[in-house]
């Protein structure tokens, strides 16, 4: 298995991470377990902005999964640079949740559209 399908892989754990976080963060007991949604929903500060970045993490992750199967597919790219691009994308999303948990906006938004170079380099390199 290449580094970037353990890319794919870290990319699908990382928004559980993220709910994790934000349930611990906003008192998450066993209780709420019953109605874990309505939990989150109801969340302020870090634990929502936590909630958020979950969920933007479901929204990405299928362009860039879909991005790291073409380039392996169409064997255009090497494998170096299909590496390289999953890498910094996952370094992306993680200052991404970074920086939507501690309310940097700007930051935020910048690395996210970076995330979305990434996934457009790969699909680039699939040529």
């Amino acid at each position: 298995m290449t580094l970037a399908y353990w890319c794919v892989l870290i990319a699908m754990l990382l928004p559980w991470i993220a709910a994790s976080y934000a349930k611990k963060s906003g008192g998450f007991g066993s209780d709420d377990n019953h109605q874990p949604r309505e939990f989150l929903a109801k969340a302020e500060g870090k634990a929502a902005r936590a909630n958020a970045a979950q969920q933007n993490g479901y929204e990405i992750f299928a362009p860039f999964a879909a991005a790291v199967i073409i380039a392996h597919a169409t064997e255009n790219a090497a494998q170096f640079t299909i590496n390289f691009w999953s890498v910094l994308f996952i370094l992306s999303r993680l200052g991404y949740f970074y920086c939507y948990i501690n309310d940097k906006s700007f930051a935020r938004s910048c690395i996210w559209g970076f995330g979305v170079v990434c996934i457009i380099a790969l699909y680039i390199a699939a040529i």
